[in-house]
């Protein structure tokens, strides 16, 4: 909502005028106001709303007037619920569905792309991936490109961990200063085990190069078994250790890994630091496109989402 406010009069100038209707978390429950919140009163304690008898997603959506849905709840590794549901609420009621969960992108998307076009909306994703980096839209604009395979850093979380293992500290160390600075979850697993650099490849093989794969089916490997010696040595010897995820086109499908990996100090991964991430695609007809993302904050990932509702509403 911070960056909608703040880009408000770039939208104006493309056309875009928009309120806020509706409003759902565990905390705040089923918020609806049809004319429109006061914004600056979805941050106070004291949230003015009309009374509506609101039972679930689809009562909400209706009562809201949507045209436009952002999903934001927590990744599903599992099953991507409850965001698969919530995206086929809004685009069976009609609303644009827009999220920067991987989840829904990874065990619903031929589902949720089929059913968009269907009804004349978009179902988009931009932010599942390194936040607001332009993959999914780039290959948007790259006709007849067919994608071979793609290397990269995909978890900022483990890279940040890594980065401060090699300046001395400890595993637990490095993962608190990840949780202080928002980026690891009161439980780290996700990250540290690897699931989450695990499900976005998923997300990438699945969209990007036509084959729908599950997390459960990519080799994967976290990082929990190296210990503050091994990556401060392996740095030492120019050798730096790097959650490596891959995925490559065969006869057969695609063959995909995430697993921490040392490397030369001559490949380009070796210098992504801290909380950066990069990728590199094979075409095949551009050899190398490479997208690196540095340090990315909170406004990052929401410009992914800003992004696809503009792309929405102006298509």
């Amino acid at each position: 909502m911070q960056l909608l406010q703040k880009k408000h009069a770039d939208l104006r100038s493309l056309g875009i005028d928009w309120r806020i209707t509706g409003v759902a978390s565990r905390r705040l429950g089923w918020l609806v106001d049809p004319s429109g919140f006061d914004l600056h009163s979805l941050y106070g304690a004291d949230i003015p709303v009309r009374q509506n008898s609101v039972r679930d997603v689809h009562d909400w959506l209706r009562l809201a007037q949507s045209d436009v849905l952002f999903e934001a709840t927590s990744v599903n590794v599992q099953s991507g619920q409850p965001a698969i549901d919530n995206l086929r609420a809004a685009l069976e009621f009609g609303a644009h569905a827009i999220t920067a969960n991987k989840g829904p992108v990874v065990h619903g998307y031929r589902e949720l792309r089929d059913l968009a076009q269907s009804k004349g909306k978009s179902f988009l994703f931009e932010s599942a991936v390194m936040d607001g980096a332009p993959i999914f839209s780039l290959f948007r604009e790259l006709p007849v490109i067919h994608l071979k395979g793609f290397r990269g850093i995909l978890n900022s979380t483990t890279n940040l961990i890594l980065t401060e293992m090699e300046r001395g500290m400890s595993f637990e160390e490095s993962v608190k200063k990840a949780q202080a600075l928002g980026l690891a979850e009161t439980d780290p697993t996700n990250d540290t085990e690897g699931w989450d650099a695990t499900v976005k490849v998923a997300a990438l093989v699945t969209v990007l190069m036509g084959v729908p794969i599950k997390p459960q089916q990519i080799q994967r490997e976290g990082i929990t078994r190296l210990t503050t010696e091994d990556v401060r040595t392996a740095r030492e010897q120019g050798r730096p250790y790097k959650l490596i995820c891959r995925a490559q086109r065969t006869a057969t499908g695609v063959e995909a890994s995430v697993s921490p990996q040392q490397l030369p100090l001559s490949d380009p991964l070796s210098s992504v630091e801290g909380t950066s991430s990069t990728v590199f695609f094979e075409t095949d007809v551009l050899p190398g496109i490479a997208i690196v993302e540095s340090n990315p904050g909170v406004e990052t990932t929401a410009y992914g989402m800003l992004a696809d509702f503009i792309h929405a509403v102006n298509t």
